[in-house]
């Protein structure tokens, strides 16, 4: 499957090759967007609210710690390093494949981002599933990297984000109680 995927990514047009291999990176930083515009429409919120978009990155950033724990551990070399002909440069020997880190991010991105603001569903998880496969489009990445990636960006971020919650809404509670004391209640 792998390499049916890399010889149609070859046979697109360059521009495409170039969307995707900049489109990899690029859409963290609208993740990135996303979050900032979470936060910002959760500013007047009620406190529990906006502790939800305050930890939804920390969250994501949980879901990547683990994903190089297993890299760690499971050490796949990346699919690129057979002398397959792909879009993107080969990462460096060292660099594992399993899971893929972008799909990681990508997935726990959106999935932290939906319990925020439910309403972005429809665009952070196409988006993000979009996000992963071009790791595999651009060849850097088996479909079961990406896959595995997915599946524990999408369960991790939103859990971890949960757990944080508790801590960062009583937080949330002083801030504004000590910076805007008619929000104290919320």
């Amino acid at each position: 499957m792998y390499r049916d995927i890399v010889d149609f990514a070859l046979s697109t047009p360059a521009w495409l090759h170039s969307l995707a291999e900049t489109g990899t990176d690029a859409g963290l930083f609208l993740f990135v967007a996303l979050f900032a515009l979470c936060w910002w429409r959760a500013r007047s919120a009620p406190a529990r609210d906006l502790a939800v978009a305050i930890a939804g990155p920390a969250g994501v950033v949980g879901a990547y710690v683990v994903s190089e724990v297993l890299k760690v551990f499971i050490r796949e070399d990346r699919p690129c390093r057979g002398g397959v002909v792909t879009i993107a440069t080969c990462p460096p020997t060292g660099d594992w494949s399993f899971p893929s880190n972008h799909s990681v991010i990508a997935a726990g991105a959106a999935g932290a981002l939906i319990l925020a603001w439910r309403a972005l569903a429809w665009v952070v998880l196409p988006l993000s599933a979009l996000m992963a496969f071009s790791r595999v489009f651009v060849g850097v990445h088996y479909p079961h990297d990406v896959a595995a990636g997915y599946l524990l960006g999408l369960t991790l971020a939103p859990l971890f984000t949960l757990l944080l919650v508790g801590a960062v809404t009583p937080v949330v509670r002083l801030a504004r109680s000590r910076l805007w004391p008619q929000q104290a209640g919320r």
